[in-house]
């Protein structure tokens, strides 16, 4: 296996880190594995392992731990998601990750975008787990819920979720990344290494 220069497999930096590309797998708003993603493991620039460092540090002085989603986006990923927006409706998806939009608005409302700070290797989907338990923190609601309920600072949430958001949130922030307002597990390097590069190689 091997990646472009200046990318590295993040479960080879972040000792003890959780994963679950959830595009190489079956489980994500496509139903299937996406192209571009061909073994479930993530990957992501080194600047971007750099900051996850800081971030797994601060998450461990309050009890928790990473676990990944997404990270590097190949191009080709991203052209996918656009073509299957086009085509037709079959519901299989639709209650668990857009249940009250359809497919096209996932792009004019901002949840998947066509130029991708994924696919710069600079932006990085992940939640919080506690390291006593292993148990994932709630967050009221799971990934590419294409929600309002998604949102930051989002209503109907319960007191314990909302907590687990601002940790996640806070970790995040004070380890040199930015959040994204529609996403609580989205979160992009304030400095990125390559913010005019959009990469295409695959995950291999």
């Amino acid at each position: 296996m091997r990646v472009d220069a200046g990318f590295v497999y993040l479960d080879e930096v972040l000792t003890g880190v959780r994963w679950d590309a959830k595009y190489a797998t079956w489980d994500n708003f496509t139903g299937t594995p996406v192209e571009g993603y061909e073994v479930n493991r993530i990957v992501g620039s080194e600047a971007l392992a750099d900051g996850l460092l800081v971030a797994q540090r601060r998450a461990a002085d309050l009890g928790f731990g990473l676990l990944l989603w997404d990270g590097y986006r190949p191009q080709r990923a991203v052209d996918r998601f656009l073509e299957w927006s086009t085509q037709p409706e079959d519901g299989r998806t639709k209650a668990r990750f857009y249940p009250n939009i359809d497919r096209a608005a996932m792009f004019t409302n901002g949840y998947v975008a066509p130029r991708s700070g994924h696919s710069r290797g600079s932006a990085v989907d992940l939640t919080l787990y506690r390291l006593d338990t292993e148990e994932l923190a709630p967050m009221g609601g799971g990934h590419d819920l294409m929600d309002p309920r998604s949102h930051h600072g989002a209503p109907g949430v319960s007191t314990e979720e909302a907590g687990n958001r601002i940790a996640l949130c806070s970790i995040m922030e004070t380890s040199g990344f930015a959040r994204y307002e529609r996403e609580w597990w989205h979160y992009v390097l304030t400095d990125e290494p390559y913010p005019d590069t959009y990469f295409d190689f695959p995950i291999t």
